[in-house]
């Protein structure tokens, strides 16, 4: 979704409001191949970070941009602990919420869109598998290097994903394998969400290795510093703005 969704395709958003207004659900993921999936619930997305959570987004420092912020899990808890924060999403009813829940600066805008008008960070947070929001190899370079004009030198990227290689899951490997048949990577997930009577447009996920993660960040201007969290096939990662900002790639 590379631009902000009309309200009427805000599947995720409605259900955001719905719970802030007393009314949780479910969303639900629909995959291309007609894989269907239950969302945890909206309950998930209010809920307060755990330790761990924590001490991955405490690695933001400075003013911080918060990529895909939903209903403002981190960037509450970021500008709770002194951090300037600017949430973005291309959800308006997710900004909605982010504002009536006390986030001074939340807008809709998808990360396609960042530029210099928002100012400077230090640190970029693509938490709560938002890393996947790369999309694609291509679009990723293309965020990447967008990334890279706004954060300061020595800033950072604080993202979570996941390795999808760890499943075992024949609905998931198969998936893959048409993935890989159709040149694109193996984790790319063509997907859509619905709840209720909502459904969104269909846009690309990417899970990744850390190796493929590595093959991403090559000629954006960024390196992979460390993994500063795994959990399963899950992992948090610590991302190094290095060198001038590529020349290539919009």
């Amino acid at each position: 979704m590379a631009k902000a969704l009309h309200i009427d395709h805000d599947a995720f958003g409605h259900a955001l409001l719905d719970h802030l207004e007393g009314r949780a659900g479910h969303e639900v993921i629909e995959r291309s191949d007609g894989y269907i999936d239950v969302s945890a619930g909206t309950d998930t997305y209010f809920a307060e970070p755990t330790d761990q959570q924590r001490l991955v987004a405490e690695q933001a420092i400075g003013r911080v941009l918060d990529v895909g912020c939903g209903a403002g899990r981190y960037a509450l808890y970021l500008q709770e602990h002194g951090r300037e924060v600017v949430g973005i999403d291309v959800s308006p009813l997710a900004i909605e919420v982010c504002r009536r829940r006390g986030l001074r600066d939340a807008r809709v805008m998808s990360v396609e869109e960042v530029d210099a008008s928002l100012g400077r960070f230090d640190t970029v947070v693509m938490l709560g598998n938002n890393l996947a929001l790369l999309g694609s190899a291509a679009r990723a370079k293309r965020i990447l290097r967008r990334l890279h004009r706004v954060v300061v030198p020595g800033g950072r990227l604080i993202g979570e994903t996941l390795d999808p290689y760890m499943s075992g899951d024949p609905n998931h490997l198969s998936y893959h394998a048409e993935n890989r048949s159709k040149g694109r990577m193996g984790g790319q997930i063509r997907m859509r969400v619905r709840y209720r009577k909502y459904k969104s447009p269909w846009f690309d996920y990417v899970f990744t290795s850390g190796e493929e993660l590595e093959g991403l960040l090559a000629g954006t201007g960024w390196r992979l510093r460390e993994i500063i969290a795994e959990s399963g096939p899950g992992y948090a990662v610590h991302i190094e703005r290095v060198g001038d900002s590529p020349e290539a790639g919009e």
